[in-house]
């Protein structure tokens, strides 16, 4: 005869048949849809098996940790990447585009807009695709904005005893010898800056003019320190920059990653600044297509974009819920004017003229 199981053993196995369950649970995959056919994307993605995404550098815009996201989310797919610049993923593109190595292509907008005239990226509306500014995507979705950069302020408070809070405060004289910002002729970052300046002196992206005309005053009341080529960041850090035009991001980074603390204040002007796009595309014929829109649409995700933010850039989908602490670190900022890069594209020449007139004579 067989022994009856008793109590006991009836509620062990139980346990261990709710314990399995659980289990089973915890690994399914993936769990809350994040939208409607996530489940059948990734089971065609896991097809695939692979994901490759240009020039997202693991420690730039916080892509680690969107990388950690996407593996925890969907573990049957697994994710590679290299990191080699804006142009440089165009040329990459162009030079492979008979045989596709890459999946997906991020880049500051205005090389997507280099990459689309190229005929290097496929139309793809991801998540949250209609929610963007207009300015911020390509009416096909051939390119779409994933995060922006602020033009703001750097400030070291122990070099200037009075913060400035708009444009106009940095004609003052207490800023003499204060002011660095990066050259508009070579660096994108430049340009930005011309158009953030042109906004809060009565300009636009159509109209840089003003913006131009603000950095020939600065010069004249002699508050400009230096006009560097390449982002000096790491000056900015060690303390040798009184007040940086730069990005926003590079300054929160600075006061609660790389140790200045409440020495650097990160002031976005009152008076109009912009905010500059960085985009991504699927490419054309890509090897992976739909390990890529998996990987695209965890990107557009507010899971996704909430990780950007805490990487100090902000995100392109409008009303993303942020950690309190994040929030607080990145408050709302409605004087930002989202910068057009297809209009700033074809103003470089001209912003390059207007600068130089105003600040050098020629």
């Amino acid at each position: 005869m067989f022994a009856t199981p008793t109590l006991i053993q009836r509620m062990r196995a139980a346990a261990l048949a709710l314990g399995t369950l659980l289990a089973c649970a915890a690994h399914a995959e993936p769990r809350v849809p994040l939208y409607p056919g996530e489940q059948a994307l990734y089971e065609k993605a896991t097809d695939e098996g692979l994901v490759v995404s240009f020039d997202t550098g693991p420690e730039w815009a916080n892509w680690k940790s969107l990388f950690a996201g996407f593996r925890e989310r969907y573990p049957k797919v697994e994710i590679t990447y290299n990191d080699i610049g804006s142009a440089a993923t165009v040329v990459a593109l162009d030079k492979a585009r008979r045989r596709p190595q890459a999946d997906t292509a991020y880049y500051f907008a205005a090389s997507a807009l280099d990459a689309k005239a190229k005929d290097l990226v496929a139309p793809f509306k991801p998540l949250n695709f209609d929610k963007l500014p207009q300015v911020f995507r390509d009416p096909d979705g051939r390119w779409f904005t994933v995060h922006s950069l602020n033009i703001a302020f750097l400030v070291n408070r122990k070099l200037v005893k009075e913060v400035p809070r708009r444009w106009s405060d940095l004609l003052k004289p207490e800023y003499r010898n204060a002011v660095v910002y990066l050259d508009p002729r070579s660096t994108g970052q430049g340009q930005v800056d011309v158009f953030a300046a042109a906004y809060a002196m009565g300009g636009s992206v159509d109209d840089p003019k003003p913006g131009a005309d603000f950095f020939g005053k600065l010069k004249a009341a002699g508050n400009v320190m230096r006009v560097e080529g390449t982002t000096p960041y790491a000056k900015f850090v060690k303390g040798e920059i009184p007040v940086l035009i730069g990005y926003e991001n590079d300054g929160l980074k600075a006061r609660y990653v790389d140790g200045m603390g409440d020495t650097a204040e990160v002031v976005i002007p009152q008076d109009g600044s912009v905010s500059a796009p960085y985009a991504m595309s699927l490419v054309k014929n890509a090897p992976n297509p739909s390990a890529a829109q998996l990987w695209l649409n965890y990107v557009m995700s507010d899971a996704g974009q909430a990780l950007f933010a805490r990487g100090y850039v902000r995100p392109a989908v409008p009303a993303v819920a942020l950690a309190p602490e994040v929030a607080a670190r990145m408050p709302d900022a409605p004087q930002v004017h989202p910068l057009d890069v297809a209009k700033a594209a074809a103003k470089k020449a001209l912003v390059d003229q207007l600068w130089s007139q105003a600040t050098l004579g020629e």
